[in-house]
């Protein structure tokens, strides 16, 4: 069954795309903890983390590692926390979170709710900052 994050992958759902790769993407959560908080998916869709094959699993840490340098550079925190969750959507996925607090990475708080502008500057942001540490 196509999940919600493959159909973000085909193209049949938009998204506020930070980066991608031939078999990685990452984009922003329509629903953040914090502003710059971002998943990172791999394009071929597997419900568990833990039944990527190795190879893929590593890359897909390598992608979130340059999205998160992005991420960090864009929205000034002390660390971006990493989390996987998994139970949401049937797509394996880390988020990608500012931190400045623990508590900034606590599910149960209240989500953020913010208008098309501001997600679609956050995502350019974001994109410009990669591309910056990419080609450094």
């Amino acid at each position: 069954m196509s999940t919600i994050f493959s159909k973000i992958v085909s193209g049949e759902i938009p998204a506020y795309k930070v980066a991608e790769s031939i078999d990685y993407l990452a984009f922003l959560d329509i629903s953040p903890l914090a502003k710059g908080h971002v998943l990172v998916i791999p394009k071929k869709e597997t419900d568990y983390i833990f039944d990527i094959n190795d190879d893929e699993y590593m890359g897909m840490w390598v992608f979130a590692k340059i999205v998160a340098q992005g991420v960090k550079n864009v929205f000034p925190c002390r660390k971006v926390g990493i989390a996987v969750v998994g139970l949401e959507v049937a797509h394996a996925h880390i988020h990608l979170i500012p931190l400045n607090e623990v508590d900034d990475m606590n599910f149960a708080r209240p989500k953020l709710s913010l208008s098309n502008d501001e997600m679609t500057k956050i995502a350019e942001d974001i994109r410009e900052a990669i591309s910056e540490v990419t080609n450094s």
